[in-house]
């Protein structure tokens, strides 16, 4: 463009769509036996009473479960749900992410000095809006982290499988189950993150100890920071 150096040009709406959900899926990549891990011990002891609970725990901490899961189900274990896992991070933080500066921008009108009022806003519109689509997607990555390996007759086969088993016999309605509490949750998450990282930054740049313009998901360059 006439008139900008190449590090000057902001990344367009596409590119922070775009970069906000590869980076989401790289980082998913990694942690994912993690959250796997995580699941299944919210949902240990699920059907069983209390005592019953207690004395038949299966899992025992995040290296506990992992070592377990490996043992009695195969390193693959881990990464049930992947697929879905990964949809939802490109559906979810492309959104949640990505589109938090058009959205910022939108509620003050183009202004360059967005107050925190907008900013609130912007963060639990990007948030509630990227549980709203992603949600299916992370209805289905649960379901298969929690069916074990290790158990006969799993009830889901693959992803496809799964969304259409869940849709037959549960309704359309089903793969949006727990969306009001993920709605709130995730409008307050993002608000704490994009929202303090936002002001954070404007104040180091206020005070000049670091130049340039970097929106919570941008493309770095080296020099302007």
């Amino acid at each position: 463009m006439v008139g900008f150096k190449a590090t000057d040009v902001p990344p367009t709406a596409t590119v922070k769509f775009l970069g906000a959900g590869t980076a989401a899926c790289i980082a998913d990549l990694i942690t994912f036996p993690l959250d796997t891990a995580k699941v299944r011990l919210q949902i240990q002891g699920e059907r069983q009473g209390p005592v019953r609970a207690a004395a038949n725990m299966q899992y025992r901490g995040v290296l506990g479960t992992i070592l377990t899961m490996v043992r009695t189900e195969g390193p693959r274990s881990l990464y049930n749900g992947l697929v879905a896992g990964l949809q939802r991070q490109m559906s979810f933080a492309s959104v949640r992410i990505g589109l938090y500066d058009s959205v910022k921008q939108f509620y003050t009108k183009g202004s360059e000095h967005a107050g925190i009022g907008s900013r609130l806003l912007a963060g639990s519109t990007t948030g509630a809006l990227a549980v709203a689509v992603a949600q299916p997607t992370d209805v289905v990555k649960v379901r298969f982290q929690a069916q074990a390996r290790a158990v006969g007759g799993q009830r889901y086969q693959s992803t496809v499988d799964a969304y259409k088993t869940i849709a037959r016999e549960e309704g359309f309605r089903g793969l949006w189950k727990g969306t009001s509490p993920n709605i709130a949750r995730n409008a307050i998450v993002n608000c704490a993150e994009l929202v303090t990282y936002d002001l954070i930054k404007d104040a180091l740049l206020k005070a000049n100890l670091m130049t340039g313009s970097c929106p919570p998901f941008s493309v770095w360059v080296p020099g302007t920071w």
